[in-house]
C-alpha cells in the first residue's frame, strides 16, 4: 500500500513513513512501543528557586521546563473578582536543530494556545481564589514553558509541567492594612479545580499512535491533541496538521484519548500529590 505523503519530494520520509505503517500493521514502532503506548514520563517540582512554582518533564527523549512566576496586577474590569494567568513558550535552539532564536515562532505560540486553552476550558483553577481586593488587586501568573530536549511531541509533557508548577506553586499572601497592600511572610498554594491532561494521536492510513516521536510525527497525514479532564469531558481538540482526520475513526480516537489521559493522571498524582477543592 502507498500512503498519501503530503510532502512527496521527500524520498527519505517517504521510505519512513511505509516503515512506521508496516509496523503499526504488525502493533509495533521503531522505538518498541505498541501503538498505544506512552513514553516514559518522570516530573520533578521546585527545581527553579526563583520561580514561584516549578516542574520538569521527561517524556521519552522531549524535555520541557515550566517556571511560574506571581505578579500583583489590576484585574480585567470584566471579570473584577478573578486573577489571571498567561501562558507563554518558548522552543530553545539547544533542543532542536529545527528551533532557531529570536521571538517565539509560530510553533511556540501554537505550544502556548494548546496549553491555556487546556488549562482554561478545562478549569484546571479556580481564578476567583487570586483576586485580592475585587476590582483592585488580584494574582497575575506567568507560565513560561521552555522546550528544552525535542524527540517529539512536546504538547502533552508541557501540560503536565506546567500542571505540576500549578500543584506546588507558593503565593506570597497579602492583606489590606489602612487600605494599602501589604506582604505578608506567608505563603499559600492555590486549589487545583480540575486536573486536565493531553494525549497527541498520530494518524497514518487507517491506523493510528499516541505519544509520537519525531520520526514517526514528521510523516504522519495528521495528529490531534485531545485534553481532556477527570470526569472524562474533552475539554480542547487542536488539530496541528493539514491532513483530514477519518471521521471513522474519530470515536476510537475520542475514546483512547481518555485512556491515556487517565493513565497520565495517575502517573502525576503518584508524583505529584493533589487534593482538588471541594473533595
Amino acid at each position: 500500500m502507498t500512503l498519501p505523503l503530503h510532502s512527496r519530494k521527500d524520498l527519505t520520509a517517504r521510505i519512513m513513513q511505509e516503515k512506521i505503517y508496516s509496523l503499526l500493521q504488525q502493533g509495533k514502532r521503531l522505538d518498541g512501543r505498541g501503538p498505544r503506548d506512552l513514553r516514559p514520563l518522570t516530573i520533578q517540582t521546585n527545581l527553579v528557586e526563583k520561580a514561584e512554582g516549578s516542574a520538569l518533564v521527561t517524556m521519552g527523549g522531549t524535555k520541557i521546563l515550566t517556571g511560574i512566576k506571581v505578579e500583583v496586577g489590576t484585574p480585567y474590569s470584566d471579570r473584577p473578582d478573578e486573577g489571571s494567568f498567561a501562558v507563554n513558550a518558548e522552543l530553545l535552539p539547544l533542543a532542536s536543530t529545527t528551533f532557531e532564536p529570536g521571538p517565539p515562532d509560530e510553533r511556540g505560540v501554537e505550544l502556548a494556545r494548546v496549553v491555556d486553552r487546556s488549562l482554561r476550558e478545562g478549569k484546571a483553577i479556580d481564578l476567583k481564589k487570586l483576586c485580592i481586593v475585587e476590582g483592585e488587586k488580584a494574582y497575575i501568573l506567568f507560565i513560561d514553558i521552555y522546550v528544552l530536549d525535542y524527540d517529539g511531541n512536546y504538547y502533552d509533557p508541557a501540560l503536565i509541567s506546567a500542571m505540576a508548577a500549578l500543584a506546588t506553586l507558593k503565593i506570597p499572601r497579602y492583606r489590606v492594612v489602612d487600605g494599602k497592600l501589604e506582604k505578608t511572610d506567608e505563603y499559600f498554594t492555590p486549589e487545583l479545580t480540575a486536573l486536565p491532561f493531553s494525549v497527541m494521536i498520530g494518524v497514518l492510513g487507517e491506523k493510528f499512535l499516541v505519544d509520537p516521536q519525531i520520526d514517526e510525527e514528521k510523516v504522519l497525514d495528521v495528529s490531534l491533541i485531545i485534553g481532556t479532564d477527570e470526569k472524562g469531558n474533552v475539554v480542547s481538540i487542536q488539530k496541528n496538521s493539514p491532513g483530514p482526520v477519518p471521521m471513522n475513526l474519530m470515536d476510537d480516537i475520542i475514546e483512547l484519548a481518555w485512556e491515556k489521559t487517565q493513565e497520565i493522571r495517575r502517573k502525576f498524582l503518584e508524583t505529584v500529590p493533589v487534593k482538588l477543592a471541594g473533595e
